[in-house]
């Protein structure tokens, strides 16, 4: 069994797609819509035909509910793992990303940094040893 798709919350799809890709750096895979629905997902530039992200409207009450509750808690949505988190700090600090812990070692081998990604979600990006 391995892990194809997952998703994230988003108060505005178009405002995440460029954030996900232009800022980030993830490739846009899927873009479809049926009436109001939009199935928008994004890959890794390293993974193009890895797992997908979703980045799905939070017009439910209790996705809005559930991903402000992670956001007022200070708790990220997702992970994302880079290979030098104080490098990516600096390049998206100097798009204008906002970060809301900044790079700090959790244990040895292992940083971590906050970011706020402008649309209701705080992404954890970290840098961990190979098992």
């Amino acid at each position: 069994m391995k892990i194809t798709l997952t998703g994230i919350y988003v108060d505005d799809q178009d405002k995440a797609l460029k954030f996900y890709t232009q800022t980030l750096g993830f490739l846009k895979k899927t873009d479809v819509s049926n009436g109001p629905y939009r199935w928008l997902t994004v890959v890794s530039p390293e993974d193009p035909n890895g797992t997908e992200l979703i980045l799905e409207l939070n017009s439910n009450p209790a996705a809005k509910t559930y991903q402000k509750a992670l956001y007022d808690q200070n708790l990220p949505a997702e992970q994302f793992e880079v290979a030098d988190v104080r490098a990516e700090y600096e390049r998206l600090k100097a798009l204008g990303v906002k970060f809301t812990k900044e790079p700090m070692d959790v244990m040895p081998g292992v940083t971590i940094a906050i970011l706020d990604d402008t649309c209701g979600n705080l992404i954890q990006i970290q840098r961990t040893p190979r098992r």
